[in-house]
């Protein structure tokens, strides 16, 4: 292996992409991470009474036959199931996406919903300016009130309105009329969901998908970054430690990264301060008993209900469970500019108990086994009207004085597992041509 100078910060999915790619290539690189161990957002843990959790809600879903290899290799053994998810709404369950089942909803709610739909579909160029705009000419009024502008406010915390359509990709199914009828008048006649298959491994939470790649690069965690001097290119840890380096890849969400670039100016500190993330309450509650139901995760609509969203820990891995035992992750979402944490995150246990218990989920506190909560405090990018603008600067800073950047945090994009390892990737390889050994392109399908 040869050590041509390259340290990436953060050890999560989009590190050991390029960490990876730089092992196939005969480079060797170094890791450096704040916490005490290596996995990033991707880290599971087992909680002491047999259940295992994940630090977010996740699976891997990708369609790449190569990161499907690669992740096979390093966990061994994993789930693979068809995806099936549904939604809540006011004591009703309906199979996700919700526009193309409405059946069983209130008949005035599905009428309601079918006209409005018909009447914003015959408007041939609808002004679009924002998320809330695109929701209402692609479904009408009901529907976009009643389902999506609501959970838009539960999980990226601010209004439709305030949010751009940059993110959307297949994420939210447009429908013919034909569908959305068939859907009113059948139970659950079309699988339409942009994501088919899921794979989840067997054992050990997800972080099985990135501990076989934990050997390909040397990692130094309990180290906290301070500073970074891109002139002398030293990283400057909370230890006094430094380390040198000739090329940097950064995985550090931009909003941390940009204040502990020595000189930074203003303009770009000030565009870095504009980007908006969510963070997380995830509180796990086990149970006495499987979860009795045919979903991986559900989504909620009610606004009295605290989380956007649950998983349901039995359904991805049994032996995320002990025996004859199910647990649910469920998910609630703040940001500090615009819906700060009340509170702590364990005062978050009762209320999330309380509505697991009147959706029906959960029977009574007898069932309750165990009980924690977890704190992110970055969970996913808030795409609203100032973001594009800000990464702009903020990534044009870094391309010119040659940091590269990758995952979630480090692109500040809507991205997945796959996808944030294939941007470690594409770091690394940004990083070979820089210094003159670029490697053959790897196939990113």
């Amino acid at each position: 292996m040869i050590d041509t100078g390259i340290v990436i910060l953060g050890s999560g999915m989009a590190g050991f992409g390029a960490a990876n790619y730089l092992a196939e290539q005969g480079v060797s690189a170094r890791i450096y991470d704040q916490r005490p161990r290596p996995g990033g957002l991707t880290s599971s843990f087992g909680s002491g009474d047999g259940f295992i959790f994940d630090e977010g809600v996740h699976i891997s879903f990708t369609k790449s036959e190569r990161v499907k290899a690669l992740f096979a290799k390093s966990a061994d053994k994993f789930e693979i199931g068809r995806v099936y998810c549904n939604n809540y709404w006011q004591g009703h369950w309906i199979k996700h996406p919700a526009q193309v089942n409405l059946h069983g909803l209130p008949t005035d709610l599905i009428v309601d919903c079918i006209k409005d739909f018909t009447a914003a579909n015959a408007v041939e160029e609808p002004l679009v300016a924002n998320y809330a705009d695109w929701l209402l000419a692609t479904y009408g009024p009901t529907f976009a009130n009643t389902f999506p502008m609501v959970y838009t406010r539960k999980y990226h915390t601010t209004d439709a309105s305030n949010m751009s359509t940059d993110w959307l990709g297949p994420r939210l199914y447009r429908p013919s009329l034909d569908e959305v009828l068939r859907g009113a008048l059948e139970h659950e006649p079309l699988d339409v969901f942009y994501v088919d298959e899921f794979r989840y491994p067997t054992e050990g939470g997800f972080e099985g998908f990135i501990k076989g790649f934990y050997d390909k690069a040397k990692v130094y965690n309990n180290h906290e970054v301070v500073e970074i001097d891109p002139i002398v290119q030293i990283v400057t840890f909370a230890s006094g430690a430094t380390a040198a380096f000739n090329t940097l890849i950064s995985s550090i969400p931009l909003p941390k990264l940009v204040p502990l670039i020595k000189g930074v100016p203003n303009d770009v500190l000030d565009a870095s301060r504009r980007l908006a993330c969510s963070q997380v309450v995830v509180v796990n509650v086990g149970v006495n008993r499987p979860v009795e139901t045919k979903a991986q995760w559900s989504y909620f609509y009610d606004e009295d209900i605290p989380f956007a969203r649950v998983s349901y820990r039995n359904k991805l891995a049994p032996k995320s469970c002990p025996p004859n035992c199910g647990a649910f992750q469920a998910e609630v979402y703040f940001s500090d500019k615009y819906r700060p944490l009340t509170g702590t995150p364990d005062d978050w246990i009762e209320p999330v108990i309380d509505s697991l218990i009147s959706c029906g989920l959960i029977r009574d506190r007898s069932e309750v086994i165990h009980q924690s909560a977890i704190w992110i405090p970055f969970g996913n990018v808030i795409f609203d009207l100032e973001r594009r603008a800000a990464v702009e600067i903020v990534q044009g800073y870094l391309d010119d004085i040659g940091i590269r950047y990758c995952g979630r945090f480090g692109q500040w994009g809507y991205i997945w597992t796959d996808a944030a390892f294939l941007s470690g990737e594409q770091a690394a390889r940004r990083s070979l041509k820089a210094q003159g050994t670029e490697a053959p392109k790897l196939a990113l399908a």
